[in-house]
């Protein structure tokens, strides 16, 4: 084991990777186009499956068109150590975002082989299909996709996802054989760029992730009374926009008020008629609300309920809502946590713990065995941007953490299968 202990992985190996990885649906300004299911997608798709052949993995594809290599165990019947993220793109996306997660496991694994050792439990690295759309790769392992809804499943090149999942060697009809449990699947570690400026700002070199957020949202219609602007007197008005701000602010205080530091945004509002002369008549706005909390969650909503009655009163209007999405949160397993953070302390990384405020793979895949991510910084806190940044030695030590986070998993958790 003392051998393990002082493996590294190979940071030029990984950064060229990358590199390489990001020419392919490079645009001419820089941005990184490679939607899912595109000629692009497919081009990168088979770059990666070729990496991790050479890496020493057996190479699936399940019926989801999650691509799947596993790196045999001494003891191949233990349930598999996995890791991995996603390659297609945003319309304008850059080099980090998901690609980093899934080269980094390749990288892990392609050390371990160098070096000819192996850990007790399988290592498998995921390519999960269409992360930044339908989530239909990871909600297919879990057990969570609505099998007999494929409509909605809507990938950003249009068509339906059967024929989609036909192209990458997948089957909409056989979906169900793509679920996977705690039975071959001891646990999941995303490593992934921030989005966000925390680390940068705090200086820390890993994050340790708490959870991914739930995340609800709200669709709200404010029916007042348009009317004449300039002949309506001020005391007469039944304004829906000046009900609106309201309700923007009160949103806003919700969220400010709540001991969990959960975020608030209301980021869509439509203005009807919308014009300098007419007092607004109809509103309509979308609010999203998200926290590790569930419990947080419930009662932002139930404070809104409460803000909305007494703003439809106080400015003589009419506030309907909708409820629409609603996913619950996903907590980190405390001993993945525990893990990267002892790595953390035995590699000399500066950390710090935070949730995850953007959903990932790592969501759906710790509703059914135990999830653990790795954050390395993002420069300015940008992502889905081709200027989103993450330097090579930042990269290179969150490959490395990776590797010894899947080291310690392999002393922490059985190499007989869980029972359900």
């Amino acid at each position: 084991m003392a051998v393990l202990t002082r493996l590294t992985v190979n940071g030029d190996r990984l950064n060229a990777n990358i590199d390489r990885l990001a020419k392919i649906g490079r645009l001419p300004n820089g941005d990184i186009c490679r939607l899912a299911f595109t000629p692009e997608d497919l081009q990168a798709r088979y770059l990666v499956q070729q990496w991790m052949m050479e890496a020493g993995m057996t190479v699936r594809i399940d019926a989801a068109g999650n691509l799947i290599g596993r790196y045999p165990g001494t003891v191949e019947s233990a349930p598999a150590l996995a890791t991995g993220s996603h390659i297609d793109t945003v319309p304008s996306g850059g080099c980090y975002d998901g690609v980093l997660g899934v080269l980094a496991g390749i990288e892990a694994v392609r050390t371990l082989r160098e070096q000819q050792q192996q850990l007790a439990h399988p290592i498998e690295v995921i390519v999960f299909t269409d992360e930044e759309s339908s989530m239909i790769g990871c909600q297919a392992i879990a057990g969570t996709a609505l099998l007999d809804q494929p409509e909605k499943y809507q990938p950003k090149i249009g068509g339906c996802i059967q024929t989609h999942l036909e192209t990458i060697g997948g089957s909409w009809e056989k979906l169900e054989t793509a679920v996977r449990s705690r039975r071959d699947m001891a646990a999941f570690v995303e490593l992934h760029v921030e989005q966000g400026a925390v680390l940068e700002q705090s200086g820390q070199a890993i994050g340790v992730v708490q959870g991914v957020v739930g995340m609800s949202r709200r669709a709200i219609t404010i029916t007042g009374q348009a009317n004449h602007a300039g002949t309506t007197p001020m005391e007469m008005r039944q304004d829906a926009l000046v009900a609106a701000a309201q309700v923007v602010l009160a949103v806003q205080e919700i969220a400010l008020r709540m001991p969990s530091q959960p975020v608030a945004t209301v980021g869509s509002l439509k203005v009807t008629p919308n014009a300098v002369n007419i007092v607004p008549g109809t509103v309509e706005l979308e609010v999203d609300m998200r926290d590790l909390s569930k419990d947080c969650l419930e009662e932002m909503g139930r404070r809104l309920d409460q803000e909305l009655r007494t703003i439809a009163m106080a400015t003589d209007t009419q506030i309907q809502q909708t409820i629409g999405l609603c996913v619950e949160p996903t907590p980190a397993a405390p001993p993945v946590q525990d893990a990267i953070t002892q790595v953390c302390n035995d590699l000399g990384l500066s950390h710090c713990h935070l949730p995850s405020r953007a959903g990932h793979d790592a969501m759906e895949m710790g509703r059914f065995t135990d999830m653990g991510m790795i954050f390395v910084p993002s420069q300015n806190g940008l992502s889905h941007s081709g200027q989103e940044y993450t330097s090579p030695a930042q990269c290179t030590q969150g490959a490395n953490a990776l590797l010894h986070t899947l080291i310690r998993l392999d002393k922490i958790y059985p190499i007989q299968s869980f029972s359900v």
